[in-house]
Formats: C-alpha cells, structure tokens, sequence
C-alpha cells in the first residue's frame, strides 16, 4: 500500500471501498503489540540500580533499557512485517523506506536515567516517509496514545483500565493572547539561533512552560497545550506524534512551516493558531 493509495482512498465514499483506517488497523494492532512488549522491557529497568548509561558518538546518553527496547521491536518487526523497513534511534535503518517503522525506544532517555517519568517509547508506521500511524506508550506516567491516518486520535490511561479509550481533540483557543506555549528547552531555541523569536512568542501568549520530549504534543493533542516547537530532532523523535497531533485535528510541520519530520525540528499547534505562531517565530 502507497501514500498514493492511502490518498486516493480517502477520496472514495462507497461504503464498499476500505478506508485508511481500516487498512491501517493490522499495521496499528501490532503497533500497540510492539507497545507492550516495550513496556514491559523499560518498566523493568525503569529506576534499576544496576541500569548501564553510555555515551554515543553524538555524546547523547543511551541506557540497556534503550538498546534492549529496541531489539525487541525489531525482533517482532523481522517475525511480523518482514518486507518492511526500520529507521530506530540506537541500530540505524535497514531495509525499505515505502513502509518504515520509525522507532524511538526510549524518547526521554536523559529523565529515565534520572528517575524522572516524562518518557516513552515511540513507534510509527511512514508510507513513503509520510507517518501515517503512530503510537506513544509511557508506562511511568500509566499512559498510552494512538493515532491512525483518517481514524482519530485516542488515549488510554492505567488508572481507569475498564474504560474506553478517549478520542482526542486539540482545544479551540484562537488567539495566542490566550494560548499555552511550551517550548522544551531554552538552550535548544538559543543554540539554533531562534531564542528572540521564542521570546517574542512568550511575550505574546497567556502562559509558556517546558513539559518536555514527547508530553508537549500530547499535552496538545488532549486539548491542554495550544502550541509546542523544539529544534535539535531527528525524524524518530517526530513520527510517532505527528499523527497523533493531526489526527485530533491540529497542526505539524517544521518551526518555518514546512510538512513533515525531516527538517530537524518541529512547530505543533491547535492548528487555529499556526499561522499566527508562524508569523511571531518567523519575522
């Protein structure tokens, strides 16, 4: 299946033509698998004494809880989608990029060597390098979200385990006067050389914090957050939540406005404000 099919499909009302969803739902059923297999690998090491950090040749932390996360997806990828390709943060990109699973094992890694539970693991399925699934499971917080292309957004949280998952819609605020900004890291927006801009912005909106990593954007998906923008990402860090963000009806693309996850950062709002968040970022 192609981004080209997945488009067309789109187009088509008769009850009898599959929609993206629905093509979608094996590709988002193993997903939430892999999910499950990583959380019960990062919740174990979570906190561990004996957890073994190391430092990568970009000098970033990588822990066994990462390196052991990612195996396992990969080991279930190989048994599961064979044809497919894998771009993952700790063991690089193998095969086709038509279907890719973009794996961050471990995104958050600097808090889960620290104890801190604002972390996840990410995973997401991109049709010619377009996300078209992505599923962000964090077991500290006892909280998973899922999105497929065309079937919505949803959530499920470990304290209420008999309800039903809840879809997710971004909020409706429409001025940034009113907005909630978070902005991940100060030294990131100074050291890409935008920290005046960021300013500018905080100046601007009702309210600025730095959640961080992943919890931003689903902050922003549950309708708590209207816009949040980070700058030093890679792709993996971005697909999974890119559809999450678009699915519950706002907006993803680069800080200067671009689509998608290849551009090294990333800009996400309620989508009634990206235009005017854009503006203020881009003088």
């Amino acid at each position: 299946m192609s981004l080209r099919e997945i488009t067309i499909l789109e187009s088509v009302t008769e009850p009898r033509i599959a929609s993206p969803a629905s093509l979608l739902a094996d590709d988002l059923e193993l997903a939430i698998a892999l999910a499950d297999a990583a959380d019960s690998i990062s919740r174990a090491r979570f906190t561990a004494l004996d957890l073994v950090v190391t430092t990568k040749p970009d000098r970033t932390p990588v822990t066994d809880a990462d390196q052991a996360v990612e195996r396992a997806i990969r080991a279930l990828l190989a048994e599961h989608r064979p044809d497919d390709g894998i771009l993952g943060e700790e063991f690089g990109t193998e095969g086709s990029t038509e279907r890719q699973w973009i794996i961050d094992p471990i995104d958050g890694t600097a808090g889960f060597m620290r104890g801190i539970p604002i972390w996840a693991t990410l995973i997401a399925l991109a049709v010619d390098g377009v996300p078209v699934l992505g599923v962000v499971s964090s077991p500290a917080l006892g909280k998973r979200w899922w999105a497929s292309l065309g079937g919505g957004a949803w959530a499920s949280d470990e304290r209420t385990p008999d309800a039903a998952p809840t879809r997710l819609t971004v909020s409706a605020i429409d001025t940034l006067a009113e907005a909630s900004l978070s902005y991940n890291s100060i030294q990131q927006w100074d050291q890409a050389g935008h920290l005046d801009p960021l300013i500018s912005l905080s100046r601007q909106v009702w309210r600025t914090r730095a959640y961080g990593d992943m919890w931003s954007y689903m902050l922003l998906a549950e309708g708590h957050l209207d816009i949040a923008g980070e700058f030093d990402l890679k792709p993996y860090d971005m697909a999974a939540l890119a559809p999450i963000v678009q699915e519950a009806g706002g907006t993803f693309t680069s800080v200067d406005g671009r689509p998608g996850i290849w551009h090294g950062n990333a800009l996400a709002t309620n989508g009634l404000l990206h235009s005017s968040t854009l503006a203020v970022l881009n003088p």
